[in-house]
């Protein structure tokens, strides 16, 4: 590993993509301090401490949302954009076209998935503010609360201003893209997180350490413990992965054929992120409308069903991630299309014929995997909620301590991939001055 890390930071090309890197998301950084004009964010934080949905949007915008800044919502529409149009795919024929017409396609697809960023953007930031400003006096400046009857143009401006953050968020991923290292995108959304984390061990300190007790000392070191055994945990699942051997038909016997890599968790965040989202729907309406669970029935049975506080919605809450991980994986992984290819391509699985037969092994082969990874999504995703119940932590305590939790599948993932990318970078100007 001290080699590599040599060998990358004598590139000079590297570490200059690695300075850009740095300095594009300093800038985003500063983004998440500039407040939206007109707001007062005294009460902003408490209202979203109470929302697992939004608790997961301003873990994914840095803070953004809790500051309630221009950069609130951060990369995050984008990323829903694209999950949407990749879904799209399987229903409008045009879409799919154009996903397999290489790189003008491409660039086609990306123009649609910036156009749906900015409509999402605006949708998922008026909802936003309508739910946390169902009263005015929540949400706006003292200066402007005397403005009560027309509040609601004030909200679609702070909505505009919102999606002009979101928009300028997606540039400064696609600089990174273009002129950093790693997908900009994710490396956005794994800064903002990144940040967070010493609120949490500042919490811990506030919590336990301050004053300091013997079992208080003991609960701190016991979390910290904890927390690193999620992250070995989650890099070791995280780099699991099913290889399938692959021989080829025009190849002598004994010759080495390749192979088809199944990653344990094909789906990697996305369940959860589904799953999480769709059971917030609900409970953004009641907050919409002002609905109490003491005074509601409705509103009552909403929370007992929704909300990942209750035995119902942890049970829901299970049972969509297992649905979605399914589904995501076999989008991602077609057993037919790579029994497909493979038979084209003149290679087969040992013991087992082209076609029909080689599709049937795939699937029943990703079924079982996807079994185990759904498993291991389900016991990270309630890691957070077990110890925020066991610790006795309170509403807001929990939005900032997280053990587990989508959070770190998106870190680990992304520095896993970003370490492979520069290693491959730099053999590949290894490579190329041995030839020059």
């Amino acid at each position: 590993m001290l080699d590599k890390v040599k060998r990358i930071l004598s590139n000079r090309e590297i570490v200059l993509k690695i300075m850009i890197t740095f300095a594009i998301l300093l800038v985003f950084k500063a983004g998440t301090f500039i407040p939206i004009p007109l707001i007062d964010t005294t009460t902003i934080t408490s209202m979203i401490s109470g929302n697992e949905f939004l608790t997961v949007l301003n873990a994914f915008s840095g803070g953004g949302l809790s500051n309630f800044s221009i950069l609130a919502l951060g990369i995050s529409p984008y990323i829903t954009a694209s999950i949407v149009v990749q879904m799209l795919q399987m229903l409008i024929p045009k879409l799919k076209d154009w996903a397999e017409e290489g790189e003008n396609g491409k660039q086609k697809l990306n123009r649609v998935t910036r156009y749906t960023t900015i409509v999402v953007s605006m949708i998922q930031a008026l909802l936003i503010i309508f739910s946390l400003g169902s009263k005015p006096e929540n949400i706006l400046g003292n200066d402007f609360i005397r403005y009560n009857n027309a509040y609601w143009l004030m909200y679609i401006y702070m909505a505009v201003v919102i999606t002009a953050g979101s928009a300028f968020t997606m540039w400064l991923a696609d600089l990174i893209t273009r002129h950093g290292i790693g997908n900009g995108s994710s490396m956005i959304i794994a800064a903002g997180i990144i940040s967070t984390i010493p609120v949490m061990f500042t919490t811990l300190y506030s919590k336990y350490l301050n004053p300091s007790t013997g079992l208080g000392i003991f609960y701190f070191v016991l979390i910290t413990v904890l927390y690193i055994a999620m992250i070995v945990a989650v890099v070791f699942f995280e780099g699991s992965v099913r290889k399938v051997p692959v021989q080829y038909a025009n190849r002598q016997a004994g010759k080495q054929g390749a192979e088809i890599p199944i990653k344990l968790n094909s789906a990697s965040v996305m369940p959860v992120i589904f799953a999480s989202t769709i059971l917030s729907i609900p409970l953004t309406i009641v907050g919409v409308m002002q609905l109490q669970t003491s005074t509601s029935s409705a509103a009552f049975w909403i929370d007992q069903v929704f909300s990942t506080r209750q035995p119902i919605g942890i049970a829901l809450y299970i049972i969509m991630i297992v649905f979605f991980s399914f589904f995501y994986s076999f989008m991602e992984i077609d057993p037919e299309k790579i029994a497909e290819n493979l038979e084209k391509g003149g290679a087969f699985i040992p013991g087992y014929r082209p076609g029909e037969e080689t599709k049937q092994q795939l699937s029943r082969l990703l079924f079982r995997i996807t079994l185990i990874g759904s498993t291991y999504l389900v016991i990270l995703a309630m890691v957070p909620i077990i110890i925020a119940k066991s610790f006795g932590f309170s509403s807001q305590e929990s939005s900032k301590i997280v053990v587990g939790g989508t959070s770190l599948i998106i870190i680990v993932g992304v520095a896993i991939e970003t370490l492979r990318q520069l290693e491959t970078q730099s053999e590949t100007k290894d490579y190329k001055g041995f030839l020059e």
